[in-house]
């Protein structure tokens, strides 16, 4: 099974935070998104574990840490978490174990982006004993963070933290009382920006897209010149709640 795809940059006002941040190996998702167990007027719910008011509040928390052209003027042609479906990334995570097999570990070696013949990653591989007892133990601490960290958020807003303005919830997202919920939420936030699409985020590739990655190239690999290519400078232009955030974080 291969390895858990690591992080990398997003856009030039990102860039920086993303590569000083800790990312939380081993995180796995499910590919597909998923219906809810609740139902809002005749439209079945996009999430299993969200409600629908925690998915809103996770959608906009999300977007303020990874902004796209939704959020921000500045971020115009740079996907950000929305356009990624990094909530929906997030709700299948939280909610891997309730598929057989578990949707944790895409089977692979590799998809066929690059080369003809089987989507080798389309298919996940079931969990052994003690993997699935690692999981739900990590899974169960996750959905209760969720829980909580979200509660905290409306509470801080007076009551719903999606109504808050967006210079409120940057603001309430670098509060000293909800920074281990913000910890979390950045280090899923960045997986669901540039983690395979099989794992439920990156939608249409969009983050690979942004900061230039084919994705996985197997079985035909890099060029030498691919390899050795520069992307060339990485400026940084740090806004309010990714100068916040960073510090926050300890990463500075």
């Amino acid at each position: 099974m291969p390895a858990r795809p690591e992080s990398a940059g997003h856009g030039p006002r990102r860039r920086a935070v993303i590569a000083a941040a800790p990312i939380v190996v081993g995180t796995a998702l499910a590919a597909t998104a998923c219906t809810s167990t609740t139902k809002q007027k005749a439209e079945p719910a996009k999430h299993r574990f969200f409600t629908p008011h925690q998915a809103a509040v996770v959608e906009a928390a999300t977007a303020r840490i990874a902004p796209g052209p939704q959020d921000d003027p500045a971020e115009k042609g740079h996907p950000g978490a929305r356009e990624a479906d990094v909530t929906g990334y997030i709700d299948t995570l939280l909610a891997a174990l309730q598929d057989d097999p578990e949707m944790i570990f895409a089977g692979g070696p590799w998809s066929n982006r690059h080369t003809s013949g089987p989507d080798l990653m389309a298919r996940f591989a079931a969990l052994d004993p003690v993997a699935k007892i690692a999981w739900k133990k990590r899974l169960t601490t996750w959905q209760a963070q969720y829980a909580r960290g979200i509660e905290a958020l409306d509470k801080l807003a007076g009551g719903d933290f999606t109504k808050a303005t967006k210079q409120k919830q940057d603001k309430i997202l670098a509060t000293q009382s909800v920074s281990t919920f913000t910890s979390l939420l950045f280090e899923h936030t960045i997986e669901g920006l540039y983690g395979a699409p099989e794992y439920g985020g990156n939608r249409g590739q969009s983050g690979w897209q942004e900061i230039g990655f084919p994705g996985d190239i197997q079985p035909r690999g890099y060029t030498a010149d691919e390899v050795e290519r520069s992307d060339g400078h990485d400026p940084v232009e740090q806004s309010p709640i990714i100068a916040d955030v960073v510090k926050l974080l300890g990463v500075v």
